[in-house]
C-alpha cells in the first residue's frame, strides 16, 4: 500500500510531497488513515531548523490529529479497525512501539512513533486515544497537541482555582487553550499578550478580559495597572528567554508562579535574577501540561465541545496536504491560530 505524505528533506527547504510504501506492522504498531492534522510550532522550528541538526533525515512530520484505524499489529489492545482516534505525540496508555521507516523510490524515510502531515500513518499504539463521539473530527485536532499542553498547564501545573489572576504569553494555538482553561477554572482577570493584532483578537474571544501589545507598551507596567501585586499564575508560551524572564517578573511575590510551555531554539540561554527565587516565585517546567491522555483528554473534549467558545474559530480555513508549506509559513506569522490540513482535499 502506498500514502502520500509532506517530508522534510532540508531544513529550511520546502517540504516535499511524496508518495510512500507502508511497511508491515511491527507489534504494537496501528495504520491509521489521517482525516485531519494540525500544525504547531514545534513543526515550525523542525522545518526552519531552529531544533539544531536533523539527523533523521528525510522525515516525516506532524505530531497531532484525528483519524480512523485501518489496521493493527500483534499486541495492539487498545484500539481495533474502524475505531475513530486522535493522534498524539504525548504517550497514553498501550504499546510503545516506536517510529516506522517508509520506502521512497528505494530511500528510507524515518518516523516517529506519530506522524499525521500524511494521508496514512504508522502510529505507535501509545499514541492514541479514542475518539470523543460528541466532537468533529477537525476539531478534534486540538486534543492533539493544544489543548493538552495550554490546559493542562493550567489545571495540572499550575492548578488555577477561581479568582486567580493569570497571564498568559503567547496567544497561539497552545496559549488560546490557556486562556480558555484559565476561564474554566474561574479565574480573572486573565490577560492575553502577543504582538499579533490577529491572535489578540482571537484571545478576547478565547477568555481573555485585557490583552496587551508588547511592541506597543511596557508588559510589566501594563499587569502592574491591572493587577498592581502581579498575578497569581503565569504561563509562557513563546520559547523565547526574554518573555519566560518576563512571565517569572509578572508573578505575584509570595506563591506567584510560572510555567513554562514554549520550546526555545537550539543553544537557547536563559539568564534570571535569583532574587525572584528570595522572593517566593516558582518557575516550572511540563512535558505537554502534565497531560495524561486517557485521563485528560475526555475531560478536555468536553469542555471544548461545551459551546462557550467558539474553538472552531481558532482553526483556519483547511489547506490541502499539499499547501502544507503555506500553513507553517501563516503558523509562523501569526496569521492563523492553528492550521487544519484537510486530507480530504
Amino acid at each position: 500500500m502506498k500514502t502520500t505524505a509532506a517530508l522534510l528533506v532540508a531544513t529550511g527547504q520546502p517540504l516535499a510531497i511524496a508518495e510512500l510504501s507502508i511497511p508491515p506492522l511491527s507489534p504494537g504498531q496501528v495504520l491509521v488513515e489521517i482525516a485531519f492534522s494540525g500544525a504547531c510550532g514545534t513543526q515550525v522550528m523542525e522545518w526552519r531548523g531552529d531544533k539544531g541538526e536533523d539527523k533523521w533525515l528525510p522525515h516525516c512530520m506532524g505530531h497531532e490529529g484525528t483519524g480512523t484505524v485501518l489496521e493493527v499489529g500483534s499486541a495492539v489492545t487498545k484500539v481495533k479497525p474502524g475505531d475513530k482516534v486522535v493522534l498524539s505525540w504525548i504517550k497514553g496508555a498501550g504499546y510503545e512501539a516506536g517510529g516506522a521507516k517508509y520506502d521512497w523510490n528505494g530511500k528510507v524515510v524515518n518516523a516517529g512513533g506519530v506522524t499525521t502531515f500524511q494521508r496514512h500513518a504508522v502510529v505507535s499504539e501509545n499514541r492514541l486515544t479514542s475518539f470523543p463521539e460528541h466532537l468533529s473530527m477537525d476539531v478534534g485536532i486540538l486534543l492533539g497537541c493544544a489543548a493538552p499542553t495550554g490546559m493542562g498547564a493550567v489545571f495540572n501545573v499550575l492548578q488555577a482555582k477561581p479568582g486567580d489572576t493569570v497571564a498568559v504569553f503567547g496567544v497561539g494555538g497552545v496559549g488560546l487553550n490557556a486562556c480558555m482553561a484559565a476561564a474554566f477554572s474561574g479565574a480573572t482577570p486573565v490577560i492575553g499578550i502577543d504582538p499579533s493584532p490577529a491572535r489578540r483578537a482571537l484571545a478576547k474571544s478565547f477568555g481573555c478580559s485585557h490583552v496587551i501589545d508588547p511592541t506597543e507598551a511596557d508588559v510589566a507596567a501594563e499587569i502592574r495597572k491591572i493587577v498592581p501585586q502581579g498575578v497569581d499564575l503565569a504561563v509562557e508560551a513563546t520559547g523565547l528567554p526574554s518573555v519566560m524572564d518576563q512571565a517569572i517578573h509578572a508573578t505575584r511575590q509570595q506563591g506567584g508562579r510560572a510555567v513554562v510551555i514554549g520550546n526555545a531554539r537550539a543553544g537557547a540561554q536563559l539568564s534570571l535574577n535569583p532574587a525572584v527565587f528570595n522572593q517566593g516565585k516558582s518557575l516550572l517546567g511540563t512535558w505537554g501540561g502534565d497531560s495524561v491522555p486517557d485521563r485528560d483528554y475526555p475531560r478536555f473534549a468536553k469542555l471544548i465541545g461545551a459551546d462557550r467558545f467558539d474553538v472552531r474559530g481558532l482553526l483556519s480555513a483547511p489547506y490541502k496536504l499539499e499547501d502544507t508549506d503555506q500553513a507553517l509559513q501563516d503558523l509562523a506569522a501569526g496569521r492563523v491560530g492553528r492550521p487544519l490540513i484537510d486530507m480530504s482535499l
